[in-house]
């Protein structure tokens, strides 16, 4: 059956050649770092070259082998199960041309960052802090710093970083973590690591997964039930775009 040598021959190669082809355009257009980190880029693309000149290589051994198998008398389909298998293979490449080639990409959601808990992980950079100024630091750094020693090193030091707005991990109303994903080598591993902002009604104008840059300085949380004993208490958080390279690497 037709069908059945789609299957066996060409929908492997197919399938394969829309995974290199989604590959190759997210590194033309600067998005591959949403889904790998940037030290792997060239290896990622290098790889995907070599499979596609392999692919490009395998193709008339699949069509001979096709003709092999068609010469061997297999039985032709009727026309109804024959338009059936037709449309099936179709609809199977066009979905995964849409999913990977049509429908636009897109970076880590605010539902990801609950389900991996932020803050559990310790990011590429282990347990210490990146080295220098406060004012190079970002959300990373900072929640690092404040998970050492219940973050008494940060307490009376200002910090300036951007990161995306969610709900207090605790639930407390007027708490919010302005979060990055931390990337140690793609996507899948990507942990969010955030910094606890004390900002009583920051729901009313910085809704949740909306990027902010907030500066302030590290002060003694107020409610000493929180399991956050150190706070950013904000000078000013002001809403920006989501940046175009929105994870920490």
């Amino acid at each position: 059956m037709w069908r059945e040598r789609f299957d066996r021959y060409w929908r492997g190669i197919i399938l394969s050649g829309l995974g290199i082809a989604a590959i190759l355009w997210l590194a033309a257009t600067g998005r591959l770092g949403w889904y790998v980190h940037p030290r792997y880029f060239w290896f990622t693309v290098t790889l995907c070259a070599i499979a596609a000149v392999a692919l490009c290589a395998a193709v008339p051994a699949v069509r001979r082998a096709e003709l092999s198998d068609a010469h061997a008398g297999a039985r032709a389909p009727r026309p109804l199960t024959r338009a059936l298998s037709v449309a099936g293979a179709v609809l199977l490449v066009a979905a995964t041309a849409a999913a990977l080639l049509v429908a636009p990409p897109t970076t880590l959601s605010v539902a990801t960052a609950q389900q991996r808990q932020v803050n559990t992980g310790t990011g590429p950079a282990g347990d210490a802090p990146a080295a220098g100024a406060d004012a190079d630091r970002d959300a990373r750094d900072w929640a690092m710093l404040l998970r050492q020693g219940g973050g008494a090193e940060a307490e009376g030091r200002t910090a300036r970083f951007i990161g995306f707005v969610l709900p207090s991990t605790g639930g407390e109303p007027d708490l919010f973590t302005a979060a990055r994903f931390v990337v140690s080598c793609c996507a899948v591993d990507a942990q969010p690591l955030g910094v606890p902002v004390l900002a009583p009604d920051w729901a009313d104008e910085h809704p949740e997964g909306s990027w902010v840059e907030v500066e302030g300085v590290f002060v003694a949380n107020p409610d000493v039930t929180s399991d956050q004993p150190v706070v950013l208490r904000p000078f000013a958080v002001t809403a920006i775009d989501e940046p175009d390279d929105p994870y920490v690497y």
